[in-house]
């Protein structure tokens, strides 16, 4: 089974009132961007067109705070949440309740205090391209599964059991060329990780 992995990025997310109406709006995911590096070995970028099939289905999927799921702050099929992809990304709208947590976060996205949004999601597809001249390997997410959306205290990708495994193997099956002394340390350090 696979598990869920969760990307947090910085994106703008601000708070916009119409009326009586407030609504958090952001990107929770950027395209063809690249992640800070992952478990010291690889960097991440997502293929414009990897929440299509996600968003057509639709999947339920949430809104939480800091992906904590008794923080909800809207649900797709509810219509209290929004997705799209647009030309940058994941484009996120949320018409959160007027619970005390929801009202919190929206004074703290106003205060800039919570400016990132983050997504929660299983591979589908990916690809793998091996790095040149001591750069990272590069996984591309070019089909996924969302199950969440969030606005996010901190910044940072974290390092995931799913992504890790998912390098070992392709660091297994992609001969490394003898002379590429950068490549194979970081093998190494990988499978000394895995141990």
């Amino acid at each position: 089974m696979k598990k869920i992995e969760r990307r947090i990025l910085s994106s703008a997310l601000e708070v916009r009132a119409e009326g009586e109406s407030t609504q958090i709006v952001g990107h929770a995911a950027l395209f063809n961007r690249d992640s800070e590096l992952i478990a010291g070995s690889f960097i991440e970028r997502i293929a414009p067109g990897a929440f299509t099939e996600s968003l057509s289905k639709p999947d339920d999927v949430r809104a939480l705070i800091n992906h904590d799921p008794n923080l909800i702050l809207g649900r797709n099929l509810s219509k209290t949440l929004t997705l799209r992809e647009d030309d940058q990304g994941l484009h996120v709208t949320i018409d959160p309740p007027k619970t005390s947590y929801a009202q919190d976060l929206i004074e703290s996205t106003k205060r800039g205090d919570i400016s990132q949004m983050s997504f929660g999601f299983q591979t589908i597809t990916d690809s793998w391209t091996r790095g040149e001249n001591g750069a990272p390997d590069v996984r591309t997410l070019i089909k996924v599964r969302l199950f969440d959306v969030s606005p996010v205290t901190f910044p940072a990708y974290p390092d995931t059991d799913v992504a890790v495994r998912s390098h070992d193997a392709f660091v297994n099956t992609v001969p490394i060329e003898s002379d590429d002394t950068e490549i194979r340390r970081r093998r190494n350090e990988l499978e000394a990780m895995t141990c």
